[in-house]
């Protein structure tokens, strides 16, 4: 091997890397936790802690400060490292800005269909957009790239779930509990989340056991996708062949950062009620969601409604992913959803007089619970 050709180490440009990103930690205030109130729902408490509120937009600005400090500690990137990761768009955003941050260049390998706003996202922040056809072969073109540019793949879907500190150090789930401190119904009975890497449940449902906390997780899975059905069959190994509609959720296989052995209970959304559940909540906040929003507010629903028929006073957490400005020209706009056969005007509809009626809400949701657990 030619050393020579290495990357340089210098512990100095290390410690100034890190120190780098701790402080843009420090200057940006905890996002909001917003309390949704819906009259119809008393008894019920709505919270929704808006991640889009990041300097990068979305809650992969977390996972993607989490990433650099890993690798950068554990001696994966040093001076003019490329970095390369597999993303489907929210999580390049967030790297290309942590990379343009300590000065290393950062290569983003994403689906061709990956929305346009995203790409101008990454490249705004100095990033390489590295666009294929077939999505089935975006992890093993991110680890060839790296291997052709001497650099490091970042791999979010293999370390989401350890570079975290699942503990606590403001972590998500810490940060949940401190800002519901002085509500009326602190520990809520579900906290739902999405599955992207897996990291951000796996990170939930541990800190949920550490602090031995009654709060159960209900992650929340989209139509094409392999977590929700390898979570029933106990088997990592399921995959799924299309590709999921839903930007930021949803994988073709079951990612190595899953831990399905913290997650209480799944359930899988269908494309339409996805977007159906994303205008509503949208209406409700005056300002544009994602999708992946979308899921985690119907399976939110479900649970409220659950509670209401059973009687059941208590609140519940989930989260605003990113903004919907990112998906003007595909949830947002009508022919691309006609185009792709997705009808949400139904289940806005029986979202819309649950939540401003208390009527019944019934849809067709595919439901379980951990069969581990008791």
């Amino acid at each position: 091997m030619n050393h020579s050709a290495l990357p340089r180490y210098r512990r100095g440009w290390v410690d100034d890397a890190v120190a780098a990103i701790e402080a843009d930690q420090c200057r940006t205030a905890d996002t909001h936790l917003i309390r949704l109130i819906v009259p119809a729902l008393a008894g019920i408490d709505l919270y929704l802690k808006d991640e889009s509120t990041h300097p990068t937009g979305s809650l992969k600005h977390r996972l993607a400060r989490s990433l650099f400090l890993y690798a950068l500690c554990n001696g994966h990137i040093r001076e003019g490292t490329p970095v390369v990761e597999a993303s489907s768009g929210s999580t390049a955003v967030s790297e290309a800005y942590f990379a343009q941050m300590i000065g290393v260049p950062f290569y983003a390998v994403m689906p061709r269909t990956t929305s346009a706003e995203k790409i101008a996202a990454i490249t705004h922040y100095g990033g390489n957009c590295h666009l294929i056809d077939d999505g089935r072969f975006l992890y093993a073109e991110a680890a060839a790239l790296a291997s052709r540019l001497g650099g490091h793949y970042m791999d979010q879907f293999t370390f989401a779930e350890r570079a975290t500190d699942w503990r606590g150090n403001n972590n998500i789930a810490e940060s949940i509990f401190n800002q519901l401190q002085g509500e009326r119904r602190p520990l809520p009975e579900w906290i739902v989340m999405g599955a992207g890497t897996g990291g951000t449940s796996a990170t939930i449902g541990r800190y949920l056991r550490y602090r031995r906390h009654p709060t159960r997780l209900c992650v929340a899975d989209v139509e094409h996708s392999a977590f929700f059905d390898a979570f029933c069959k106990g088997d990592c190994a399921q995959t799924c062949e299309r590709p999921s509609l839903i930007e930021g959720v949803g994988r073709p296989r079951c990612e190595p950062s899953f831990v399905p052995g913290v997650v209480d209970r799944m359930m899988k959304v269908p494309d339409a009620a996805s977007i159906a559940a994303m205008n509503v909540l949208t209406r409700r906040l005056r300002r544009p969601v994602g999708g992946s929003t979308g899921t985690n507010f119907l399976v939110l629903c479900r649970l409220a409604a659950e509670m209401r028929h059973a009687g059941v006073a208590g609140s519940l957490v989930s989260l605003i992913c990113d903004s919907g400005e990112r998906y003007r020209q595909t949830y947002y706009e009508p022919q691309w959803l006609a185009a792709r056969g997705l009808d949400p005007a139904p289940c806005e509809a029986a979202l819309t007089d649950f939540l401003d009626h208390g009527a019944a809400l019934r849809l067709d949701v595919a439901d379980a619970a951990n069969p581990c657990h008791p």
